[in-house]
């Protein structure tokens, strides 16, 4: 069965309460009664808040020839807002990243405020967020000493230091580059698509995404504590993973995956960035007859068909108790025990069982409750779900 049919069969059924999609797309219960408030009038959307989320890439080989991987990072199943989802590196803007100037290397904030659709500060803290959130999340750093340099390795113990002050809030970007005697490196990123949170989700983001390369002599870790696990895997193999069931995800990412799928090496993927459309996709809720009709313009793949009327809950059946032969006792169901076949339940919700090259270390002990990481601020790299 080709994949779009194999989904729409899927979404077509996905209320939410019973069953579920076969892929791996993240749909959580409470949707279908929001999405039928939103189109009955009776919810009013709340306003999104800017984020922005990175894409890290670096090129692997793959039997003869070179092709581009992408670091994502598999939320805690403990966490309420999409737990168990894999994701990219990202987060909200901080009020501090467009408060004043900054050292700046690269397209100038006139340039990205054309490209982002935002005026100057405003693309100062969508890009300034993108960094930010990458450093301390995946511990690579967009900066340099120069605009024609950038950072090296930076996992020591003075970085790390910084890096927890700065998820703390006690430290913000700007004076974090001052302190370093660095430029963020605008041209080291690429903006790739825009998508806005749904307006029947209780919160909302509009979230930039971007790419970037991955910096020579820098590598990546889990330094987020909101992740239990990280892997580079190729565009490809993820969005096929999404396909299967196996990897859990929010529609942005899937089509972000797909679309870098066609990018033959990292910095192609930088170099196209500039020529992608970043008009906003943002999901609709319409009637249809006795459904409610959820739709990603220019993206059939995800559609959702909600019942008009949410569903009677269904009375529990009292079994009869089967007669015992005569002169027999009734034996216990031998079936009613631990299922020994499946195994012992790993706690992993609907992430993967498994993935080649996943880092399964354990967070940082740092213990650091993020504030623009509570409930009302949680994107996440795929915050537009």
């Amino acid at each position: 069965m080709a994949r779009g049919q194999a989904n729409g069969q899927a979404n077509r059924h996905a209320d939410g309460r019973s069953g579920g999609p076969a892929n791996g797309q993240w749909y959580p219960p409470e949707w279908p009664d929001r999405i039928r408030a939103l189109a009955a009038g009776t919810l009013t959307p709340v306003t999104p808040r800017r984020a922005a989320t990175v894409m890290l890439l670096k090129d692997t080989a793959t039997g003869t020839r070179t092709a581009p991987a992408v670091h994502m990072l598999r939320r805690r199943t403990s966490m309420a807002f999409a737990g168990g989802a894999y994701a990219y590196p990202g987060g909200g803007v901080d009020p501090r990243d467009d408060d004043r100037d900054i050292g700046w290397a690269g397209p100038t904030r006139a340039w990205w405020a054309d490209r982002l659709g935002v005026d100057e500060a405003g693309a100062q803290a969508i890009v300034c967020a993108a960094v930010r959130e990458t450093f301390e999340e995946a511990g690579v750093l967009l900066a340099g000493p120069t605009g024609d340099t950038v950072a090296g390795d930076t996992t020591g113990a003075d970085w790390e230091a910084d890096r927890a002050a700065l998820v703390a809030r006690e430290l913000s970007f700007a004076e974090f580059l001052d302190r370093r005697g660095l430029v963020l490196r605008s041209d080291l990123l690429g903006a790739w698509a825009r998508w806005i949170t749904p307006e029947f989700e209780a919160r909302r983001y509009d979230t930039w995404f971007f790419v970037a390369v991955l910096p020579a002599g820098q590598r990546t870790r889990n330094a987020s504590t909101e992740a239990d696990r990280t892997v580079w895997i190729a565009p490809a193999e993820a969005a096929a993973g999404y396909d299967r069931g196996e990897l859990l995800m929010m529609p942005p990412t899937v089509a972000t995956l797909r679309s870098l799928a066609a990018c033959r090496t990292a910095a192609e993927a930088l170099a196209a960035a500039p020529g992608r459309d970043l008009t906003p996709v943002l999901a609709r809720a319409s009637l249809s007859g006795d459904e409610v009709v959820l739709s990603w313009p220019g993206h059939d793949e995800f559609t959702k068909h909600v019942p008009n009327t949410a569903p009677e809950p269904a009375m529990p059946e009292t079994p009869a108790t089967p007669a015992a032969p005569s002169g027999s006792p009734v034996a216990p169901d031998a079936g009613s025990g631990p299922d020994t076949a499946s195994g012992p339940d790993t706690g992993s919700g609907t992430g993967p069982r498994s993935v080649p090259g996943a880092d399964t270390r354990p967070d940082r002990p740092d213990g650091l409750d993020r504030p623009d990481r509570r409930p009302d601020s949680d994107p996440t790299g795929s915050t537009s779900a």
